[in-house]
């Protein structure tokens, strides 16, 4: 039994998203289908959309999925229907990565999440008028009213949250948080700087303030992000269309130069100015990519002072645990994730992304 539903359709690189009838496949054995409630808009929605990543179009993408469970493959074991689920990547489960508790470096990560367009046995999920469409996008593809899921893409939360408030959790959030939790981990008295103030950088700026952290340093090139900033719990900030990032972080850190570092904007020559503000034995994460093939040149020396730099997908989380914690956080007003999404109906999907290519939405969330 395939089911139709409403899903928004790249039709090909640079094309709107339009709204079409598809048809999903049946569940597999460890596959269930989602009631979407909510779900984030995100800049990696964008990027495929624009062409820019070899995904197969016509497609169907959205990756920060919040619904309810309404039916579930023979093998699914974590939910049943009814229950209230956030939709976040997926993984293989089996590989070394997989097993060690890092599944967001899973061997097959790529083809699973967000080249492949298929499931790993390449068998299509989504489908319109007979032709196989793009999907499995993160194994969810939640740009719809219904969506087929791979099994370890849901995590299971507390239904009292509402679906809306917590739908970024998936990908944009969990990768801010991650980034301070999972990595820089800072200790007492530590500073750290957060490059780019949208919904990645703003995440992380909210979980830097829930560690000892003393100095939370937020970068960014407009002057509304840096107040919102502040208000999440930056102890400074610093805009960069007219302040000199170098001189203005070693004026805030004494000279000492930065603990830890959070680029999120892909932009090569604001890593190197990360890089270069790091202290001794600093690390700066590098979460914001650029296009593929990019590179950046370091000061070799420089790096000596024990300084790390190091890549990061999806904060590093351990989706089943580290979701239904942010969860938490939100319902406890810990985390007020509420502060950067803006609402829309599912239906203005293109309002929607031109309102976050300009700037005025943070973190778009479509409702269904």
């Amino acid at each position: 039994m395939s089911i139709t539903t409403r899903a928004a359709v790249v039709e090909s690189g640079g094309a709107p998203f339009t709204l079409s009838d598809v048809t999903l496949d049946e569940p597999g054995p460890r596959e269930a289908l989602v009631r979407m409630v909510a779900t984030g808009l995100c800049h990696t929605d964008l990027g495929v959309a624009s062409g820019g990543l070899p995904f197969p179009l016509p497609g169907v993408l959205g990756h920060e999925g919040a619904g309810v469970v309404e039916a579930v493959g023979s093998a699914v074991t974590g939910v049943t229907p009814g229950d209230h689920v956030v939709l976040s990547f997926t993984s293989c489960g089996d590989c070394r990565n997989c097993a060690g508790g890092h599944p967001a470096y899973c061997a097959t990560w790529l083809p699973l999440n967000l080249l492949g367009g298929r499931r790993s046995d390449g068998t299509s999920t989504i489908s319109r008028d007979g032709e196989p469409l793009g999907g499995h996008f993160f194994g969810q593809s939640s740009f719809a009213e219904r969506a087929l899921v791979d099994e370890r893409s849901l995590v299971k939360v507390d239904p009292e949250v509402p679906l809306e408030s917590v739908a970024p959790l998936g990908c944009g959030v969990q990768t801010g948080v991650g980034a301070v939790w999972n990595v820089l981990k800072p200790v007492t008295g530590s500073t750290i700087v957060v490059l780019g103030a949208g919904a990645v950088g703003l995440s992380a700026v909210m979980a830097a303030a829930l560690t000892p952290a003393t100095t939370i340093v937020a970068v960014d090139r407009v002057g509304e992000r840096l107040t919102l900033a502040r208000e999440l719990g930056a102890t400074h900030t610093v805009d960069a269309a007219g302040e000199n990032l170098g001189e203005a972080l070693a004026a805030i850190t004494g000279g000492q130069g930065a603990d830890g570092v959070v680029e999120t904007t892909g932009n090569v020559s604001v890593l190197r100015q990360g890089v270069d503000a790091l202290g001794a034995r600093g690390t700066l994460v590098v979460v914001g990519a650029p296009p593929f093939g990019t590179e950046v040149s370091l000061d070799v020396n420089g790096l000596l002072g024990g300084k790390r730099v190091v890549g990061l997908t999806l904060g590093d989380a351990e989706t089943q645990s580290f979701i239904p914690a942010l969860v938490r956080l939100v319902k406890e007003g810990r985390l007020p994730l509420h502060r950067l999404i803006s609402v829309y109906p599912f239906a203005d999907i293109d309002q929607a992304v031109r309102d976050m290519a300009a700037g005025k939405a943070i973190k778009p969330v479509l409702m269904f």
